[in-house]
């Protein structure tokens, strides 16, 4: 299957630059993946959507301020570090500039407050650090490290906390799951007095998630791996929803990503954490997720890939036209959609 399969045009004026000042005022787009009805509706809608008994599986992970801007100690040279993953003081890195970051380069921010020493290389500029400081990292981290927010956003962002689902709680992601930055504390009230139930993952959203395809096939593509966590708690609500034929909808397409490797993994839901690269298109046989609530997808992504594959390419690309035609907010600031059963 071709990568180009995915492409599609998109005005530039449709990318959405800044978040809503009401969450819940962004537009709704409502697939009915067997039927493939479409209706448009707003976020504060989609209560409605929802009955008793359903599992909203949500991805409570909080976005590091992992952009690190910062100069090589030999040379003075400028070097960016986007942080992905941590195993204590190591940190995967991804690396502007990193053709002059070799093995043994030690790269300085704010004077030396913090630095980073190379110790492995990886491809497509990745980079494994060792960082070195007095204190506590995270601290630290929050003084000298931005928000990445992602390239296609231009505009500053006045309030950080917008790029934050207003549940992030475990920190440790490079980018947020942008499906939840429409859910209020007001909506989750609504939804839990419908009789639905609500609960946790965690997955942290490194390149497995937002780094661009470069191969001519789908199937030649690399998913780089992400870190997840799931409870006692929520795997025993899931599997009582499975047995009992009640609904899971996840909360974007990294809620989806450790339901359906959790349950590959193992054939059911059980407490566990690790890594997962699962790669989710067209032919995917589907086992975890009943629904799926998530925003406006970059063309040729692999998320778009699997939404395509959760509904239908053709469905998905009708929805997505109608979408453009009625001007839709695209991608992480945008407006949202929820694929349904029923």
């Amino acid at each position: 299957m071709k990568t180009s399969e995915f492409d599609f045009e998109l005005p530039e004026s449709l990318i959405a630059q800044h978040p809503l000042d009401d969450r819940t005022t962004s537009r709704l787009l409502v697939v009915h993946k067997n039927t493939g009805e479409l209706e448009h509706k707003h976020f504060y809608d989609i209560v409605n959507y929802f009955k008793k008994g359903d599992v909203l599986v949500r991805n409570n992970t909080r976005v590091i301020p992992a952009r690190l801007f910062g100069t090589k100690e030999e040379t003075g040279a400028h070097v960016e570090l986007l942080l992905l993953k941590q195993e204590g003081d190591l940190w995967e890195c991804l690396v502007g500039n990193a053709r002059v970051v070799k093995l043994g380069t030690v790269i300085s921010f704010n004077e030396g407050e913090l630095k980073a020493e190379c110790i492995g290389i990886g491809d497509k500029g990745i980079r494994k650090m060792r960082m070195i400081y007095d204190g506590i990292f995270m601290e630290i981290l929050e003084n000298l490290g931005q928000v990445p927010l992602p390239p296609y956003i231009t505009e500053k962002l006045d309030d950080a906390e917008r790029y934050q689902t207003v549940y992030a709680k475990i920190k440790g992601s490079a980018a947020a799951p942008t499906a939840g930055l429409h859910f209020t504390d007001e909506i989750f009230d609504q939804l839990r007095e419908k009789g639905v139930i609500i609960t946790d993952v965690t997955l942290h959203v490194g390149l497995g998630t937002f780094r661009p395809m470069d191969t001519e096939t789908i199937e030649d593509h690399i998913m780089h791996s992400e870190l997840y966590w799931m409870s006692q708690e929520t795997a025993d609500l899931c599997n009582l929803a499975k047995q009992e034929g009640r609904r899971i909808i996840s909360v974007g397409t990294t809620s989806t990503r450790t339901l359906e490797a959790i349950y590959k993994t193992y054939g059911t839901f059980k407490e566990c954490h690790g890594e997962t690269d699962i790669f989710i298109f067209p032919g995917y046989k589907w086992e975890a997720v009943d629904c799926i609530i998530t925003n406006f997808h970059l063309p040729k992504s692999t998320l778009i890939m699997m939404i395509s594959s959760f509904a239908s390419k053709d469905l998905i690309f009708k929805a997505y036209k109608e979408a453009i035609d009625k001007e839709y907010r695209f991608f992480s600031f945008g407006d949202c959609m929820m694929i349904t059963n029923e």
